[in-house]
């Protein structure tokens, strides 16, 4: 009944095993791919005809995680899985990204890729493992697809590189590196470091693209077993060569004088009257429109990129190694915590920072189980950003990428929560992009983080690296406009301090590059990067001191364990009532560990002396303020600390002999007393005759137990 294959390897010390033919047999291409016990169905499946009209690649790429792979059933009202999470969207776009450069440039069905986690044994992470999925799945379907590619995770623990670490060991890493490749060289890298040196990066992708090597053997050898007959692919008509030959021909001139315009709008304009005077010279021939106007943009990529590796000047006339202008300010927001307007040629964000307490964690609900982050970033791109109309609403997968982009570059330098013990959330609002705007957003938030008091070991830089490559050479280019990303053949994104990289998002367009291509990438963008702190640098160096006046003020109090649950009360009671009484907002956790979110510092200090009051311990000596509770006859209970009551004795309420405990206080009274000792049973001895009760100055001139005096009041001489 099955056509089944298998093949299967061993992989970084654990098996990884390729089978097909079982599930899915409708898809034109279905892998089910197992690491450990983590286990991912790859589909991919191609439309066999264009739509009418279509001009352009329409390649989905869908992740899943089903709860069921680690023995969950989703949370809220319906019980099952509902929109994508950002992970979801953050692997899809994973795997997109290397895959999307290995189809054939003319290539226009549509193309529909999906991964399902549907077992997750909490050791080997699913992304990596969907990723190859995908590869096979593309490699035996027939599509025209020029891989397979394959990818690895890249850790680094102990000064060692580690290849496919667990997620246990993950914890120690100090770098989180994804690779993606062909059998010739890297397509993708997606990595978080702490400061580590461009080398160690290089190093990192050179080893990551050899493991994954075996990888690539497998997927062949399943595929020589059970791929399905590749598609025909009709190579160009000769009227198809003929007519691209004569938009060459018509166009070459016009578009060169279009782009020799150096500001962003006005050349728009230009290139888009070059391209209707070129079809009006076409149609004067009586020539196809329809199939000529997708030539006019190779006839652009032609016309920039000869430029380049002719002159070495670019479109707004830099050399491939100059920074566009740049102009820091920060604090521009009254209100806001901390704000930054960072603009950089014509690509600006306004970048917001605000503090929050641990109220406001964010909790994520994932597969390996619930977790809380104290540190989001946002990033918005508004349609008016690049001039133009456009729908607004909920982020899609390039705001989503961008966003967790700049919260890797940013992430490894920010104080730990003892140190500060704040949630920080930090929005970004392209309000002009041409370039890069995701390096732009690493750049604002880290002014503004400054600008919010937020301690920054150093301040983050991140700068867009383009290439250039065809046969006649190379070129590699700093801080790319967005025409050279879109006609390049290399995005590439280094962020860092001026010690070492925080994040680094490559992408190639092509079938690969090599490392030296990569060495010289860094080392450029490393140049960049240092430049640009400088220029940074011109607003802030680092974080002002104090945080906002308009942030919350936050406290920490640890206290003894077992004194929790005096804290919080029952169901809640006492710690509300801390609450209601300061106005400040308390969170403790299972450590002992108290933060007091307050407006001002009396607010906080109200909440301080409570919660000291119930957790603190009576110290002999020491002079208290309290409240009476109770009278009897041979004394006063008074509440001096927290819940805690002691007794002052009938003799201790004042100097003189005392008749009648009533004749000195009454419930309800606030007195001052001391502590004087503690009887058998631990209970608290109070006095009140040896402090002074209108200043509360201790008029005994001693410690402990009071000093002799004569009975019924007399003095002692």
């Amino acid at each position: 009944m099955f056509d089944y294959y298998r093949k299967e390897i061993d992989w970084a010390g654990r098996k990884l095993v390729l089978e097909t033919g079982k599930i899915a047999r409708q898809a034109d291409g279905a892998v089910v791919v197992t690491y450990g016990d983590t286990v991912v169905l790859c589909t991919a499946v191609g439309a066999k005809d264009v739509k009418p009209g279509q001009d352009f690649f329409p390649l989905t790429v869908n992740y899943q995680e089903k709860a069921y792979a680690a023995g969950k059933i989703p949370g809220g009202f319906f019980k099952r899985e509902g929109r994508p999470t950002e992970v979801e969207t953050l692997n899809a776009r994973l795997i997109d990204r290397p895959v999307r450069p290995l189809f054939p440039e003319n290539f226009r069905n549509e193309v529909q890729v999906t991964a399902t986690v549907l077992s997750h044994d909490m050791e080997n992470d699913p992304a990596v493992v969907a990723l190859i999925g995908a590869s096979a799945a593309l490699t035996l379907s027939g599509i025209p697809f020029f891989g397979p590619v394959a990818a690895s995770r890249v850790g680094r623990i102990g000064g060692e590189l580690v290849i496919n670490p667990t997620l246990a060991e993950m914890k120690d890493s100090d770098l989180d590196l994804v690779v993606a490749g062909t059998s010739e060289g890297v397509l993708m890298v997606e990595s978080e470091a702490s400061e580590l040196p461009e080398a160690t990066m290089l190093d990192a992708v050179v080893k990551g693209h050899e493991a994954f090597q075996p990888v690539i053997d497998a997927i062949i050898a399943l595929a020589e077993h059970a791929a399905k007959a590749p598609w025909n692919l009709e190579g160009p008509s000769k009227e198809e060569i003929a007519l691209r030959k004569r938009v060459e021909k018509v166009g070459t001139k016009l578009m060169a004088d279009a782009y020799k315009e150096k500001v962003k709008q006005a050349r728009y304009e230009k290139v888009g009257k070059a391209k209707a005077r070129i079809l009006e010279l076409l149609a004067e021939e009586e020539l196809n429109l329809d199939a000529a106007k997708p030539m006019l943009k190779e006839l652009e990529a032609q016309v920039v990129r000869g430029a380049i590796l002719k002159t070495g000047i670019r479109i707004d006339g830099r050399d491939t190694k100059t920074v566009r202008p740049i102009v820091s300010e920060v604090g521009i927001l009254p209100r806001a915590h901390g704000s930054a307007l960072f603009t950089r040629g014509e690509t600006q964000a306004l970048v917001v920072a605000t503090l929050g307490t641990a109220q406001d964690e964010q909790v994520v609900d994932a597969l390996e189980g619930e977790y809380r982050s104290n540190f989001m970033l946002h990033y918005n791109f508004p349609p008016y950003s690049v001039g133009e109309c456009g729908r607004m609403g909920s982020p899609g997968r390039r705001e989503i990428g961008h966003g967790k982009l700049a919260w890797r570059a940013i992430h490894p330098i920010l104080p730990g929560k003892d140190k500060f013990p704040y949630t920080v959330r930090v929005v970004s609002e392209i309000t002009e992009s041409n370039g890069s705007s995701s390096m732009a957003t690493v750049c604002g938030a880290s002014l503004a983080l400054m600008d919010a008091g937020v301690p920054l070991s150093q301040p983050v830089a991140g700068i867009a690296m383009g290439l250039i490559k065809e046969d006649r050479g190379f070129a590699v280019l700093s801080d790319i406009l967005g025409d050279e990303d879109h006609l390049g053949d290399m995005d590439f994104k280094v962020a860092g301090t001026e010690t070492g990289v925080t994040a680094l998002q490559m992408d190639i367009k092509i079938t690969s590059i090599t490392p030296e291509i990569m060495k010289i990438a860094l080392e450029q963008a490393r140049e960049g990067r240092i430049h640009i702190l400088g220029e940074m640098a011109k607003a802030l160096t680092e974080g002002r001191e104090g945080v906002s006046v308009n942030a919350p003020k936050i406290t920490t109090l640890t206290v003894p364990r077992e004194k929790i649950r005096d804290v919080i009360g029952s169901g809640g009671k006492v710690i509300r009532e801390i609450v209601e009484f300061s106005g400040a907002k308390i969170d403790i956790n299972d450590d002992g560990i108290i933060t007091i979110a307050a407006s001002n510092d009396e607010q906080a200090q109200k909440a301080i002396s409570r919660i000291e009051g119930i957790t603190a311990e009576p110290e002999i000596g020491r002079i208290y303020t309290g409240k009476v509770v109770k009278t009897a006859d041979f004394g006063a209970f008074v509440n001096f600390l927290g819940p805690r009551d002691g007794l002052v004795h009938i003799s201790e309420l004042s100097d003189g002999r005392v008749a009648k405990t009533t004749d000195v206080v009454k419930q309800g009274d606030e007195v001052k007393v001391k502590v004087i000792g503690f009887d058998d049973r631990g209970k608290v001895k109070l006095s009140m005759r040896v402090v002074d009760q209108q200043t509360g100055a201790d008029i005994s001139g001693s410690v402990g137990e009071k000093p002799a005096r004569a009975p019924h009041g007399r003095d002692a001489s």
